[in-house]
């Protein structure tokens, strides 16, 4: 049979896992920037494809960057608070 020993696998996982993340004990993802600048994209393409002209383009590039606000604003708006 094989010779497996628990506990020293459980030192040597150990140790494989804190020399990968340190000394850090809370590990997060950050996906947020990414959906935001997906969100951006998008907003920034019906803005402007909404335009007539330069400055409404210019506009709505600016729309595009503060488009949460909006949403937050008309999602409070519409529940009343």
């Amino acid at each position: 049979m094989s010779d497996f020993d628990s506990e020293k696998f459980k030192k040597q996982l150990k140790k494989k896992l804190k020399k990968k993340i340190g000394t850090k004990k809370n590990v997060t993802v950050k996906t947020g920037s990414g959906l935001y600048f997906l969100g951006f994209v998008g907003s920034a393409v019906y803005y402007i494809s909404s335009a007539t002209d330069f400055w409404a383009g210019v506009l709505g590039i600016l729309k595009a960057i503060v488009w949460p606000a909006f949403l937050v604003y008309a999602a409070l708006n519409n529940l009343g608070a």
